[in-house]
């Protein structure tokens, strides 16, 4: 068990555990195989603003790959991963959730992968020969990310009605792409055993990107909040991908799709590693409802910002506030 230095458990929230039953509703799952799959998405994106996917192209001995690389380096000595951190907001980091004071029970390594073209040199701050495995599945690895996404977006467009294929996933190609990845890793907290409670490994939030595709190993932690502000717990699923809607995607629909609140559960006995791609536009992106999907005579939710002005003004922000309150009209 890897254990994170000088733990301050007291600053660190306990979470009671969720209510079960059958009342509580399934996460949407949605085979990209299947024709019914962009009205599916449509759905998905509006009653949970998540979804989980299956028969999707990505390798999962690729995914393992890079898994396995990541448990690696968390094993490491932690005097080894602090050579890559503090996170500003990049590289590695422990307890610490950007700059504002959040804290939680993890550790994680935090990459900017939007430099064109992506290879193994921009990752160069992995410098120690030994990581050149792990350089090569990381690259591999967000190049699938990429076309995933623009699938998923496509189908999306699809089941939008939208003349152009293309009109969202376009806003997340090309070399001024914004994008984020980050390797999350939540240790086990043996205080935690006997008690009907987890602790906090990462705060309730949003993302505010366009949309973050979620993958972890067979350990549960994730969950996710209702339109009525109850939380459900994903299961975890080894061979699939979680799709969260962030902000800039609920904006770009005119709130027809909600960005979902989401938070991650460490508990006593297992070690969680997720794994999580961001798609953000170009910083001078103008991000605001897409015309094709604004009725005659709607008006915005919002008002005019670039990605760029959000993605500070989320930079000042705690995890937990509402990030598109002082944008809304």
């Amino acid at each position: 068990m890897v254990v994170l230095a000088n733990p301050v458990l007291d600053q660190i929230s306990l979470i009671k555990s969720p209510d079960s039953g059958d009342n509580l509703p399934s996460i949407p799952t949605i085979d990209l195989s299947s024709p019914n799959s962009p009205e599916a998405i449509v759905r998905a994106c509006k009653e949970f603003g998540f979804f989980k996917i299956t028969n999707h192209p990505v390798s999962m001995d690729l995914v393992e790959k890079l898994e396995a690389e990541a448990v690696k380096f968390f094993a490491l000595p932690l005097l080894d991963k602090e050579k890559l951190g503090p996170s500003s907001p990049f590289g590695y980091g422990s307890k610490k959730i950007g700059m504002n004071g959040d804290v939680g029970w993890l550790e994680y390594l935090l990459l900017a992968v939007g430099s064109e073209p992506f290879s193994e040199s921009s990752l160069a701050f992995l410098r120690d020969p030994s990581s050149s495995s792990f350089r090569s599945a990381l690259v591999e690895y967000v190049l699938s990310m990429r076309k995933l996404v623009c699938q998923v977006l496509e189908l999306m467009a699809d089941g939008l009605q939208l003349k152009q294929r293309d009109t969202i996933s376009k806003l997340l190609q090309g070399s001024e792409c914004d994008e984020i990845f980050r390797l999350n890793h939540y240790p086990p907290c043996p205080l935690l055993q006997g008690f009907n409670c987890g602790l906090t490994g990462f705060g309730e939030h949003t993302d505010p990107q366009i949309v973050s595709v979620l993958r972890s190993n067979g350990t549960s932690g994730l969950q996710i909040a209702l339109k009525d502000g109850r939380w459900v717990s994903v299961p975890s699923d080894r061979e699939a991908f979680f799709i969260n809607v962030g902000d800039s995607l609920q904006v770009l629909t005119n709130g027809r799709f909600r960005s979902v609140k989401h938070r991650v559960i460490a508990n006593s006995l297992k070690s969680r590693v997720s794994m999580i791609y961001f798609g953000g536009p170009p910083v001078a992106q103008r991000i605001a409802p897409l015309p094709q999907l604004m009725e005659e005579g709607e008006q915005s939710l919002y008002k005019d910002f670039t990605w760029g002005e959000y993605k500070r003004a989320a930079y000042k922000s705690r995890l937990g506030d509402y990030r598109l309150g002082p944008f809304e009209l």
